[in-house]
């Protein structure tokens, strides 16, 4: 797609990798090329999952490119659609998202890898949040961090801005898998390839679901989806792909999944 941002397509999996040299850190021409990437990922309906991943084996990413920032004005800093990455706030991504992380995913490449389903790391990766020491706040960690590992851990991260190593990560249930880094790719290649086989329907309303969730009650989740009241929810109910998974249930088959 470009020097920075390659993509490869193998069936319905989208490979994308941020190339940026040294530490694929993320100016605004970058982001906005991010956003346009996964844009085009969302909306084409032959494409199931996606992979980030990015080059080199020392910085997965190094966040925010504050070089490139101090010299534009602030009114041009825009992140483009899906907000920074491209990925934190695109609205209606609901297909999986895998992240690849080898190496050090500092501040906003943290957050970025955050922004994914799944992570699944080298074992020579780390993992901080440095903003504080810039004076700046780690917004998108800030708010997704402590929901998702103990509260006081991630403040700790927040507040002090230390290193967090791949080990530590894998125990607070950051990353789901650690792995030799020559093991890596092979092993998110074989998740990509075991979700790109599922029913995406499903997927797409387990995603709705939980992002809907965060800001309502349980119970008021729950009546929206008994109700059908969430697009890819009621989507679900009313599809092939339901009929089929009961029939294959009952026929004691492997489903056949249409996207329909």
């Amino acid at each position: 797609m470009s020097d920075v941002i390659k993509t490869r397509r193998e069936g319905s999996i989208l490979e994308v990798t941020l190339d940026r040299p040294k530490a694929n850190a993320i100016d605004r021409s970058t982001s906005v090329l991010m956003g346009q990437t996964f844009k085009e990922f969302r909306d084409d309906p032959e494409l199931r999952v996606a992979i980030v991943k990015t080059a080199g084996d020392k910085f997965f990413c190094a966040g925010w490119d504050l070089k490139a920032a101090a010299s534009v004005d602030a009114g041009e800093q825009e992140y483009g659609v899906g907000g920074f990455g491209g990925l934190q706030e695109l609205p209606d991504l609901n297909k999986p998202v895998i992240a690849c992380v080898s190496g050090m995913a500092v501040g906003g490449g943290f957050e970025l890898a955050l922004s994914c389903d799944l992570i699944y790391a080298a074992d020579h990766s780390s993992f901080a949040l440095p903003e504080i020491r810039a004076g700046q706040l780690a917004d998108a960690a800030t708010i997704k961090l402590p929901k998702r590992i103990p509260h006081h851990i991630a403040m700790e991260l927040l507040l002090t801005g230390r290193w967090m190593d791949v080990a530590e990560a894998h125990r607070w249930g950051v990353v789901n898998e650690v792995l030799p880094k020559e093991k890596l790719e092979e092993r998110v290649w074989e998740i990509a390839r075991l979700l790109a086989s599922g029913p995406p329907l499903v997927f797409a309303a387990i995603k709705e679901t939980a992002r809907v969730a965060e800001g309502l009650t349980f119970q008021d989740t729950m009546n929206r989806v008994t109700g059908r009241q969430l697009a890819t929810v009621d989507t679900l109910y009313g599809s092939e792909d339901a009929l089929e998974g009961r029939l294959a249930f009952a026929e004691k088959r492997d489903p056949v999944w249409m996207g329909k």
